[in-house]
């Protein structure tokens, strides 16, 4: 397992459509985990696939709630409902922290590292972290959804996704 370099806006590759994941084989396991290592190194909760410069639909989603680590490959958001407005930052945007409305509850499927389709039901910070990631995706990014940027004083315990 290995630390990846964090791709850092302007890089094109973060506002492109990735493509699907065609194979589920030990080099997406590499990269699953390689991901993994690199959320926890810079200290986020979630991590897509163009944020390590590769061009593919993997994301990956660890709270640190009871779900633990959540592994999306070729994921669809199926139902969203509710709203929400939190503050949001971003590894590829360090130091950059930002109010964003989202919906509250978000149900989505995918695939696990072995190509077993799932569905998945998240609400609250589980919900935006998904959406932020699923976003990441499809070359949409955070600062597009910001209403209004935050100060370093109104950030008392927000991590970045």
């Amino acid at each position: 397992m290995a630390i990846r370099k964090i791709v850092i806006h302007p890089a094109e590759i973060l506002e492109q459509t990735c493509k699907p994941v065609e194979k589920f084989d030990k080099k997406l396991a590499k990269v699953l985990d390689d991901m993994y290592d690199t959320m926890i190194e810079y200290d986020g909760v979630g991590l897509a696939a163009p944020q390590i410069g590769l061009d593919a639909r993997i994301a990956i989603v660890d709270i640190d709630d009871e779900l633990g680590t959540i592994e999306m490959v070729n994921p669809r958001v199926i139902k969203t409902e509710g709203e929400q407005t939190g503050p949001e930052g971003c590894l590829s945007f360090p130091d950059l922290f930002g109010e964003v409305t989202r919906p509250n509850f978000v149900m989505i499927e995918a695939y696990d590292r072995k190509g077993r389709k799932y569905s998945l039901e998240a609400e609250g910070f589980l919900a935006r972290a998904i959406q932020h990631e699923i976003d990441h995706l499809d070359g949409i990014l955070f600062t597009t959804k910001v209403t209004r940027y935050l100060e370093e004083d109104e950030l008392k315990g927000v991590e970045s996704e």
